[in-house]
């Protein structure tokens, strides 16, 4: 799949999956010892707890790309994602996390996991053949069609790790776009333009409440929101 930028130019889902990867990564590497403790955009959980989700995401991400299917695809990129009620917070991995997070103590041996496994699931993805099937959460799907729809995952939990860190850089705009692109696609609703693209993802997946000029802008569609992705 090819997605268009500015300028007429395209980028392909595998350099965009690199490019919100590597944006992702990067920021991680620049915290500060003190940003560890602060709150993320993820509800209940610190910014060591989200960079400890991102751990296993990564080790998801090297565990699919190993693991190829004989079978016809069950999803592609979009319907790998489902809609979903708001979490609760009773998920047991959900309530996981923070104990493993803790568990790593200092900030620098969770950064090290990070970027250890990190860098190894960005060099599996840029190895891997596009067109394998690959087997994942009781689904078949192409490799490129699962690289696809984690840049949904990276854009999304880049917004929630500089949720509190004003001064942090942001995703790149073509993930941020493609990211936006693809919820809209999934919920089956246009966010309205006077949304820029973060702002779109946040509100649109209940990260933040809509101020009032913005659920002026939505309309009937603020009654249908969050899209909450599982």
């Amino acid at each position: 799949m090819l997605v268009r930028r500015a300028g007429g130019h395209y980028l392909a889902e595998v350099d965009l999956f690199s490019r919100s990867w590597t944006a992702l990564r990067t920021a991680v590497g620049e915290l500060g010892d003190e940003d560890w403790e602060r709150p993320s955009g993820c509800a209940g959980w610190l910014v060591r707890d989200l960079v400890c989700h991102l751990v296993i995401d990564a080790q998801d991400v090297l565990i699919t790309l190993v693991t190829p299917v004989d079978a016809e695809p069950t999803v592609d990129d979009l319907t790998y994602w489902n809609l979903v009620e708001p979490p609760t917070g009773e998920d047991p991995l959900d309530a996981l996390i923070p104990r493993l997070a803790a568990a790593y103590g200092e900030p620098r041996w969770l950064r090290f996991h990070f970027d250890d496994v990190g860098a190894a699931a960005g060099r599996a993805a840029g190895l891997a053949d596009r067109g394998m099937r690959v087997g994942t959460r009781d689904e078949v799907l192409t490799a490129e069609d699962y690289l696809s729809a984690y840049v949904m995952e990276w854009t999304l939990h880049h917004l929630d790790l500089i949720a509190h860190l004003p001064a942090a850089a942001g995703p790149p705009a073509e993930t941020l776009a493609a990211a936006r692109a693809s919820l809209e696609r999934i919920a089956g609703a246009r966010i309205p333009a006077s949304f820029c693209d973060a702002d779109a993802l946040r509100v649109g997946t209940g990260r933040r409440a809509p101020t009032d000029p913005e659920r002026a802008a939505l309309g009937e569609l603020a009654g249908k929101i969050p899209f909450v992705l599982g």
